[in-house]
């Protein structure tokens, strides 16, 4: 049985020799072409993200252009859970700690990070908080990846007086700032991105894990205690709780202010890291 062999399927004879070398030669080189003509496979959207935010953070000092921001931010609305290998039965989202009265453990993992920009994930299990604390010279995008949180956003209200220097405190050591409220909201996964600059869109924030959340971060430039951007926190003390609360007559505006006071990292503060284990990106 050689190549002159023919093979009947369905009830049809195959063609001669000579003319199934030359279809299968042809059909070879269709199939060459139809690779040659076939696009790359799609890039991840985690390796998209990382590219675009690479070309839109230039360094410190520097805020994204509104065309910068709206890209970014339309991409990290399309980003789901799994594009960066998530689900909601991670061990980082039990609650176990909350159960027997510890506090809960905030673990966070680093996509990559640069001078320029970083990207980092945060996972909180349910009541797990992230207390009031700013970004110094810093444009964050906050993307919702999973669960339920309560944020609390401030921005400066400007210089404004001053109740330490003017004699209104009974501690002379406290040194109180008056900030606006930007936001007081539940956010529920998927929703949209937030997007916070260096004075303005709630700089400062709090967090408040009410179910088991994720949280995509891209900080541009990132945290650094060599350049002056360290993590500061604060506490908040009601506007009307200082004598000199009679600044402001408008209630509407009253409540939306606050002083805010520098505080040490708190104790109860538990934060751990642990490895990105999403898909890989490249930096090429």
């Amino acid at each position: 049985m050689g190549a002159e062999f023919e093979v009947a399927v369905a009830g049809v004879a195959a063609p001669p020799a000579k003319r199934r070398r030359r279809m299968v030669a042809a059909a070879g080189g269709a199939r060459r072409r139809a690779t040659r003509r076939a696009p790359a496979p799609p890039t991840r959207a985690v390796q998209r993200l990382f590219q675009a935010s690479r070309a839109v953070f230039r360094g410190p000092g520097t805020v994204p252009a509104p065309a910068e921001v709206a890209l970014l931010r339309a991409m990290l609305d399309r980003m789901r859970p799994e594009d960066v290998g998530l689900s909601a039965d991670l061990r980082f989202f039990k609650a176990r700690e909350a159960a027997e009265g510890k506090t809960p453990t905030i673990t966070h993992t680093t996509i990559y990070k640069s001078e320029n920009f970083s990207m980092v994930i945060l996972f909180l299990p349910p009541n797990a908080v992230i207390p009031l604390h700013n970004h110094p010279g810093m444009t964050v995008f906050s993307k919702l990846l999973l669960g339920s949180m309560h944020i609390k956003s401030y921005d400066w209200a400007g210089p404004g007086p001053d109740p330490a220097t003017s004699g209104a405190n009974s501690l002379p050591d406290d040194r109180l700032r008056l900030a606006e409220l930007v936001v007081d909201d539940v956010f529920t996964a998927p929703c949209d991105t937030s997007v916070l600059y260096p004075t303005a869109g709630g700089n400062m924030h709090r967090f408040k894990a009410i179910a088991s959340c994720a949280v995509l971060d891209i900080l541009g430039p990132p945290y650094s205690i060599e350049e002056d951007r360290d993590c500061t926190y604060y506490t908040e003390i009601p506007y009307s709780h200082q004598p000199s609360s009679d600044l402001v007559d408008n209630e509407q505006e009253r409540r939306r202010l606050a002083w805010l006071k520098e505080i040490d990292m708190p104790k109860e503060l538990k934060m751990c890291s642990v490895a990105y284990g999403g898909p890989p990106i490249s930096d090429r």
